[in-house]
Order: C-alpha cells, then sequence, then structure tokens
C-alpha cells in the first residue's frame, strides 16, 4: 500500500525540523526521519490505531511518535498523511483538509 503524505504534513514536518533545529541541528534531521519512517509503517498495518472522535466522519487516525501525532486517513490504495502536529495541539481547532481523491 502506497503511503501519501499531504502538503500540510509536509509543511509540519518542516516546522518541527526547524523548531527542533534550534536547540540540536542534528536530532533536528534524525528525528524528522524517523517521523517519516513512522509514516511510512502505517501502510502495515493501517487499521492498528484508532479513529479520532473529532474527525471521525473523515475517518482521520492517529498514530503516536514520541510527543507526536501522525494523522492519516485510509483511502482505497493509499494510506494519506493528513497532519503531523504535537500531541500538546487542540485537535479540535486543528484543520484537517478535505480528502484528496
Amino acid at each position: 500500500m502506497r503511503v501519501i503524505v499531504s502538503l500540510a504534513a509536509r509543511k509540519d514536518l518542516s516546522e518541527i525540523a526547524d523548531y527542533i533545529a534550534r536547540e540540536n541541528p542534528r536530532r533536528a534531521e534524525s528525528f524528522t526521519m524517523e517521523l517519516v519512517a513512522a509514516a511510512r509503517a502505517i501502510a502495515e498495518t493501517p487499521f492498528a490505531w484508532p479513529v479520532l472522535s473529532r474527525h471521525r466522519t473523515a475517518g482521520v487516525r492517529r498514530k503516536l511518535h514520541g510527543r507526536y501525532l501522525i494523522l492519516y486517513r485510509m483511502r482505497q490504495d493509499r494510506v494519506e498523511i493528513v497532519r503531523i502536529v504535537h500531541g500538546a495541539r487542540d485537535l479540535r481547532r486543528l484543520p484537517i483538509d478535505p480528502p484528496s481523491e
């Protein structure tokens, strides 16, 4: 199964890397790679993580990696990573783009 990363999730990754790089540039790069690997691994068992109640109608699920949430949804032939955010974020206020079809 393919994994597609949305533009919003790509922007999230860039912002996470920039934030971590302020204190530790090397860790920023390695942690970003960890997040990408964790996102790709979702394709192996995509139904293993819970659906977010706030985004239930959109079928958005979450996988925890460290203190970050990888938010994704299933499509017929792919996993779509929609956002990657810190777990302290208020998910009720987090915009989730409509599915890309």
